[in-house]
């Protein structure tokens, strides 16, 4: 016997079909509906049809969608897996590495199953946690991810909820942490159903997706408590560890309890319960430090943050980029900051936006927050998916490892940045709709056109080719020059892991001195605890001293950099100085 239950208030009649028999479902109060099938159970496929209106539509709450979102749904017994993770402890998050990727484009074969064989790599280049991008199911079988219309299910292409769960008990097995994207903003353009069943978007708000999800008018008590459910789902279920929550300026909620507040509440509680140890992470436009404050102190209580303006800082610097929001940044005075005071943006005038932007994080410590110097957005929204390597040489890519892996923040990694793929990862989709397909791929170029491309430049989304492109090539790991890009990552996270001053994200602890006179003498100097790194990000060679009782731990250049009891930096390059306590 199994149990439907059906949130579905827009609906005056509701069945739920099987096979080809119609039950129907009895309502109960607040808009729900249930009825109990004694031959259902796990692996039962159904659908519900509203109001006599065929065809019948996935539920919304469905755990499986074995033949895609427009398909029935499948019953899935969470019981029945066989963990061996018993005990398992996730490593603290504070002085964690995290390594961000895409299933779809980190293996040939594109699945979970396939990652497991990886974990082995994962593991000795030093990460901690492996944070996945979204798995809910989609439209197509190839994207982002972030267009899931069916939350509470795996993506089918990708192996489903029990490959899933399998990578999971491998990873936890190697010492792992698995991190899980989750997009709580909107529903995917195609194969959404669930503004059939209740108000589950507002339009007393828009996103650039089309009307906001409803978490502050009628009915937003159910809307809230299916993200809630959500969440609690894969940290209970499926064993993850934490979430990282997508643009979380694009929650549309007035209410006197944040949608955000509620949830870290609902997710500590399952912490009393499990006895273990969650993380939230939001993505978030805002450079609000509310965020990541305890909820007495007037914040929302969420673990930590991702700070792109560390990134923006840094890759303007870099690469002399500066269109778009990259109009803000490109000084190393930039860069000093957002090292000292996490954001540059803390509440004064910003240009792009013509408004003043952010409010001081001063007082939080560091690792409240991830720097990373690639991500899959800052990677994928470029016009050609180009990644930092490919734009700032290998030289600014080792400058950009360094800091990122010695600065105060949580380090991330972007999939296949610690080798400098040669691999893209563009925009890709696999739209079933041909008519959104168009849209997307005309709407790409036309983006990219208005900044100066040509047209033919711009890959098409839709063409497998795109997704192919991006593709990991494991075989460059063991070539030239990416053995050594490795090489250097691998050293610069053994450093960080050894170096208790390097995870303590004190900030006040953070000594920044820099130099910019033109392009021809810039250069900057981050000192935390006896580590000091001096990055030359000019053209010329830099000049000083090396500091009495310091050794060279780590340089970028093959070239020579002592010269006597100075050093000379060759133009962009960086050397990681070590003292002796």
């Amino acid at each position: 016997m199994h149990r439907f239950r059906v949130w579905a208030p827009a609906a005056k009649q509701v069945e739920i079909k099987i096979g080809e028999v119609r039950t129907a479902l009895k309502p109960i109060d607040g808009g729900w509906w249930e009825v109990s099938i004694d031959s259902a159970g796990p692996g039962t496929d159904y659908a519900y049809i509203l109001d006599g209106q065929e065809p019948a539509v996935p539920d919304p709450r469905s755990e499986w969608q074995p033949t895609g979102v427009h398909g029935p749904s499948r019953v899935v017994d969470h019981s029945a897996f066989q963990w061996s993770d018993t005990g398992w402890e996730a490593p603290e998050f504070a002085s964690g590495v995290v390594y961000e990727l895409h299933v779809g484009t980190f293996t040939p074969e594109g699945t979970l199953d396939a990652l497991i064989p990886h974990l082995d790599y994962l593991k000795d280049l030093g990460v901690t946690h492996v944070e996945l991008l979204p798995l809910a199911a989609f439209p197509g079988i190839r994207g982002w991810g972030y267009d899931g219309v069916d939350l509470f299910a795996v993506h089918q292409p990708y192996g489903g909820p029990e490959a899933l769960k399998r990578f999971v008990d491998a990873a936890h097995g190697k010492g792992l942490a698995v991190l899980l994207d989750v997009v709580y903003n909107h529903f995917g353009p195609s194969g959404s159903y669930v503004g059939k069943f209740g108000p589950y978007f507002t339009p007393s708000h828009t996103t650039p997706w089309g009307d906001a999800v409803n978490l502050e008018d009628a009915g937003s008590h159910e809307v809230r408590r299916f993200f809630c459910d959500n969440a609690l789902m894969w940290l209970r279920d499926y064993h993850i560890d934490g979430l990282r929550l997508d643009a979380v300026h694009a929650y549309m909620d007035r209410s006197a309890i944040n949608f955000m507040e509620q949830l870290a509440e609902e997710v500590g509680a399952l912490e009393t319960e499990l006895g273990k140890q969650f993380v939230l992470i939001a993505e978030s436009d805002l450079n609000d430090p509310r965020l990541v404050k305890p909820v007495d102190e007037g914040g929302y209580g969420l673990d930590a943050a991702w700070s792109d303006d560390f990134h923006h800082a840094l890759v303007t610097v870099l690469t002399g980029e500066r269109e778009g929001y990259y109009a803000d940044f490109g000084s190393v005075e930039d860069l000093a900051k957002s090292l000292e005071h996490i954001f540059v943006y803390d509440g004064q005038y910003s240009p792009y936006r013509n408004r003043t932007h952010g409010r001081s994080a001063d007082g939080l410590p560091g690792w409240k927050f991830l720097g990373y110097s690639q991500n899959h957005d800052q990677v994928g929204n470029r016009a050609q998916g180009d990644r930092l390597s490919h734009i700032a040489g290998d030289g600014g890519a080792k400058i950009a490892a360094a800091l990122v892996l010695t600065a105060p923040f949580v380090p991330m990694l972007f999939q296949g940045e610690e080798f400098a793929s040669s691999a893209p990862f563009q925009y890709f989709t696999a739209h079933e709709d041909a008519e959104l397909g168009r849209l997307v791929s005309e709407g790409r170029k036309r983006e990219f056109v208005a900044f100066g491309w040509s047209p033919e430049d711009i890959p098409d989304p839709q063409a497998e080719e795109t997704f192919n492109r991006s593709k990991l090539d494991w075989a460059e790991v063991d070539r030239e020059p990416h053995r050594s890009m490795l090489q250097w990552y691998r050293a610069l996270i053994r450093l960080r892991r050894e170096t208790p001053e390097l995870n303590d994200g004190q900030m006040d602890e953070v000594n920044v001195r820099l130099e910019e006179s033109g392009q021809a003498r810039r250069w900057i100097s981050v000192q935390r605890g006896p580590v000091q790194v001096v990055c030359n990000l000019g053209t010329e060679p830099y000049n000083m001293r090396l500091p009495a009782g310091a050794a060279i731990a780590l340089k970028s250049t093959a070239e020579e950099v002592l010269n006597g009891e100075g050093i000379t930096l060759p133009a962009n390059a960086v050397v990681v100085i070590k003292t002796d306590k």
